[in-house]
This record gives structure tokens, C-alpha cells and sequence, in this order.
């Protein structure tokens, strides 16, 4: 092998530590416990303006993305953002889905307050999507919030898997569509 071949592979293989290093390698203990055939899909970076936000990685019970399945999705911050800024993206977003009543968004709103405390870079959020049943956010592994509300569970779910997503990109990287970055 010359040396640049094992230059680049060198090159590739830190990369692939670099990501692999970047998202969690399992889901809290309870998530599992929950949904125990939980495995890995997809994994993305999203950016905004050009600043690295968070990794995000998708955890499915089979072999592809069903949203009528339980799937998790595990995002670890890379600056720090606060909770009412965690809450306030969210809500907008799942009004910008279809929630379109009021009423019920500030209902959700209270919710997500109790989930999403501040996040510090390189903190881990997880939450899980159980169709039919509603959510459940940790935070560094330990438990935040319970939201049984099938409804509030799919539409903060599609922030991120809706074809609808303000991000494409990233949603095709979580289904397993191209390699993540």
C-alpha cells in the first residue's frame, strides 16, 4: 500500500471514530427496557448558519424507519442551549406541522418545560416515541418527563421525520440515506 492510500485510510478511519464517538452507543437503560429491539439507523449533524447544533441519531425496532413502530431519537449538543430556546423551537415547530390548537400547544409547552432542562455542550437528550402511547425525554441518561399523549409524541417526532422537516437532509441521513456527517 502507498503512502497515500494509507494516508486516506488513516484519513477515514479517525472520521468514522470521530462519529461513532459523537453520538451515544446505547439509549438509557429504561428506553431499552421499554422498546428492547431498538437498534441504530441513521446519524446526522445539524447545522444552523453555518454553527454545528447537535448530532442526532435514530434508533428503529426493525430494520427501517416505521413510524407506527417505538423509535428513539438521541441528540448530543454541541453548544450549549437553554430550555426555553429547546421549548420554544419545538412548540413552533409542531404548530408549523398542524397543531393548531392553542390551547393544546401551551398544554405541550408546559410539558416540554419539564423535559428539556439547559443543555451544555456534549449533554445527551433522548427521547422516545411510543406510537399510540406518547414519549419519554431523558436527559444525561436520567429520566425528565413522561408525556402520554399520542398526538404530542407524533408531531415532535415529525420535527425531525416528517417530509415536511425544515431539514431533508438531515431526515434522509436518519433513515439510513447516505453516509452521516
Amino acid at each position: 500500500m502507498n503512502a497515500a492510500v494509507r494516508t486516506l485510510v488513516a484519513a477515514l478511519l479517525g472520521a468514522l471514530a470521530l462519529a461513532a464517538a459523537a453520538l451515544p452507543a446505547t439509549l438509557p437503560a429504561a428506553a431499552l427496557d421499554a422498546a428492547p429491539a431498538l437498534r441504530p439507523l441513521g446519524s446526522g449533524e445539524m447545522r444552523w448558519l453555518g454553527f454545528r447544533l447537535y448530532d442526532a441519531q435514530l434508533w428503529v425496532s426493525g430494520t427501517a424507519y416505521q413510524p407506527d413502530q417505538p423509535h428513539a431519537l438521541a441528540l448530543r449538543y454541541h453548544r450549549g442551549i437553554s430550555a426555553a430556546r429547546l421549548v420554544d423551537t419545538s412548540v413552533d415547530e409542531m404548530r408549523r406541522l398542524g397543531a393548531a390548537d392553542e390551547a393544546q400547544l401551551l398544554r405541550w409547552r408546559a410539558a416540554l418545560q419539564q423535559a428539556f432542562p439547559d443543555v451544555a455542550a456534549e449533554e445527551v437528550i433522548v427521547g422516545l416515541h411510543l406510537p399510540g402511547g406518547g414519549a419519554a425525554f431523558w436527559h444525561q441518561g436520567r429520566l425528565t418527563a413522561r408525556i402520554d399523549d399520542a398526538e404530542f409524541a407524533r408531531l415532535f417526532f415529525a420535527i425531525w421525520l416528517d417530509p415536511r422537516t425544515r431539514e431533508p437532509g438531515l431526515r434522509a441521513r436518519l433513515l439510513g440515506a447516505g453516509a452521516a456527517r
